[in-house]
C-alpha cells in the first residue's frame, strides 16, 4: 500500500498546522526529514530539513505504530509552523521523496476503516462531527464515533449468530437424538434482538433531525407580522417587510441555533384567497411547507383563529402583542420572544431524548431488511423442524444486513460460533 501524506489542518494561515504521513515508508520518511523518531505515541521537537540539508521548519514530531494510530498504519503527524510557506515547502519535499503520494479526499478514514480501526458507522459519524455546528448535533455524533451503535450492532448479531448456531447444528444432527430442544432459546434471542432494532427505529426521525436540522414555518395571515418576527430572531432584515398586504412571495429560511438545537425558521406568504397569480403560488407553497415542517407558530391576530390546523405541539401566539405574555409574541419589540423560544426549545428536546443512534436512511434501510428477515425467521420457527432450512436461511440473511450496517460481511463469525459450540467438525 502506498505512503501517503495531505495537510490535516484548514489550509491557510495559522498557529500551528498539521501534517500527516501514513502508510509503510511513514516513519523512513519521518528519519529523512527529522533524524531520530520519538518514542511510540511521544511528541518530539526536531528541525526538518530538505535532502539538502537546508533548513524547512522547527517542528513537533509525533509517532504512532501501526495499530495504535488512526489508520492503524505507521503514521508521523509533524506540527509545523503555520505559514502557507512552511506549509507549501515541507508537503513540496514529501511530494519528492519515491514511493510517497498525496492523499485523495478522506482516504485517511478510509484506511481506518479497511484496516479495522474503525466501523462505517464510526466513519459516517466522523463526518457528522466535523460537520457538527450545534452541541447537540456534537454530542449524538460522538456517541457513534465512539463505537456505541457498533457495540449496539455487535450484541444483536451475537444473539442472532447464538440462534443460527442452534438451528444448524440440528440440521446437521437431524438423524440423531438431539437431547435438547433449541426452540425456546432461538425464539428469545430472536425476539429479544427483533424488540431492540423496533425500539432504535423508533428514534430514527429525530436523530435525523438532529443531523440535519428542524424545520419551524411561521405562519398565519398577511401582515401578521411573520417576517418581524423572523428578523428579529436572526438579528438582521433576512425578509422583506411592509405594510402592503402579500409581500412575502417565498418562503425564507433563516437557520439559528436554539439551546443547541439546529434549527432553521421558515418565513411563510400571508395565508389568504387572492386573485393574483404569483402570491397564491407563495400561498401554496407556505401550506405544504408549513405542514412538511417540524412544529409550526401560528401567528393570529387578536381576536382570530389559526387558518390551518394545529397539529399536537405546534405553538399558537397573538400577533404583534408589545406586551411580554405566554401567548403573545412582537419581532417589533421582541415581547414573548423568550419565553417562545424557551418552548421550542422544550418541544425539540422532548424529541430529541427519543432519538437513537441510527441516523441515516442507510440505516434505516439495512435494519429494516433485517427485522423482516427476522420476522420471517420467527414465523418459519412456530412451523417446527420440517422448516429449520428456510429458517437457518433467514437468520443468515439478517446477520448479513447487521455485518452491512458495519461495513463488514464475514460468515467465518457464524462458522466459528458453530465449530466452538457443537464441535460440528468432530
Amino acid at each position: 500500500m502506498d505512503t501517503i501524506f495531505a495537510l490535516a489542518t484548514a489550509p491557510g494561515k495559522a498557529g500551528v498546522s498539521v501534517i500527516r504521513i501514513s502508510g509503510p515508508l511513514a516513519f523512513d520518511t519521518a528519519r529523512a526529514l527529522a533524524g531520530d523518531l520519538p518514542s511510540p505515541r511521544r511528541a518530539a521537537l526536531r528541525v526538518l530539513t530538505d535532502k539538502n540539508d537546508r533548513h524547512l521548519d522547527d517542528a513537533l514530531v509525533l509517532r504512532f505504530d501501526a495499530g495504535s494510530s488512526f489508520t492503524g498504519e505507521d503514521v508521523i503527524e509533524l506540527q509545523v509552523h503555520g505559514s502557507v510557506a512552511v506549509i507549501s515547502a515541507v508537503l513540496g519535499e514529501l511530494g519528492s521523496i519515491s514511493g510517497l503520494r498525496l492523499a485523495e479526499p478522506g482516504e485517511f478514514t478510509r484506511r481506518a476503516f479497511e484496516n479495522g480501526a474503525m466501523d462505517l458507522t464510526q466513519v459516517e459519524a466522523l463526518s457528522d462531527l466535523i460537520e457538527s455546528e450545534t452541541e447537540v448535533q456534537r454530542q449524538q455524533a460522538l456517541r457513534v464515533l465512539s463505537g456505541e451503535l457498533g457495540d449496539r450492532v455487535d450484541g444483536w448479531r451475537r444473539d442472532i449468530v447464538r440462534a443460527a448456531s442452534l438451528i444448524e447444528a440440528t440440521i446437521d444432527f437431524a438423524d440423531e437424538d438431539v437431547p435438547v430442544d433449541v426452540t425456546p432459546e432461538v425464539f428469545g434471542l430472536l425476539e429479544t434482538v427483533t424488540t431492540s432494532i423496533s425500539n432504535e427505529l423508533k428514534g430514527l426521525s429525530a436523530s435525523e433531525r438532529v443531523r440535519s436540522g428542524f424545520e419551524i414555518a411561521i405562519v398565519g395571515p398577511p401582515n401578521a407580522g411573520k417576517s418581524t418576527l423572523l428578523n428579529y430572531l436572526a438579528g438582521r432584515d433576512a425578509a422583506i417587510t411592509s405594510d402592503i398586504a402579500g409581500t412575502t412571495r417565498d418562503v425564507i429560511e433563516v437557520q439559528m441555533n436554539v439551546s443547541g438545537l439546529p434549527v432553521t425558521f421558515l418565513d411563510t406568504a400571508g395565508l389568504r384567497d387572492t386573485d393574483d397569480v404569483v402570491e397564491s403560488i407563495g400561498v401554496e407553497r407556505a401550506k405544504n411547507r408549513a405542514l412538511a415542517a417540524d412544529l409550526r407558530i401560528h401567528l393570529v391576530p387578536n381576536g382570530e383563529e389559526p387558518l390551518i390546523e394545529v397539529s399536537d405541539q405546534d405553538l399558537v401566539r397573538q400577533a404583534k402583542c408589545d406586551e411580554i405574555s405566554d401567548f403573545g409574541v412582537s419581532g417589533k419589540t421582541g415581547a414573548g420572544v423568550p419565553e417562545l423560544l424557551t418552548k421550542v426549545s422544550e418541544v425539540l428536546s422532548a424529541r430529541v431524548a427519543r432519538s437513537s443512534l441510527v441516523s441515516r436512511e442507510r440505516h434505516r434501510l439495512v435494519l429494516e431488511h433485517g427485522l423482516e428477515c427476522l420476522t420471517r425467521a420467527l414465523e418459519l420457527l412456530r412451523l417446527g423442524p420440517e422448516a429449520y432450512d428456510i429458517t437457518s436461511e433467514e437468520i443468515r440473511s439478517a446477520v448479513i444486513n447487521l455485518e452491512s450496517l458495519l461495513g463488514r460481511v464475514d460468515v467465518e463469525h457464524l462458522l466459528d460460533e458453530i465449530f466452538a459450540n457443537f464441535c460440528v467438525g468432530k
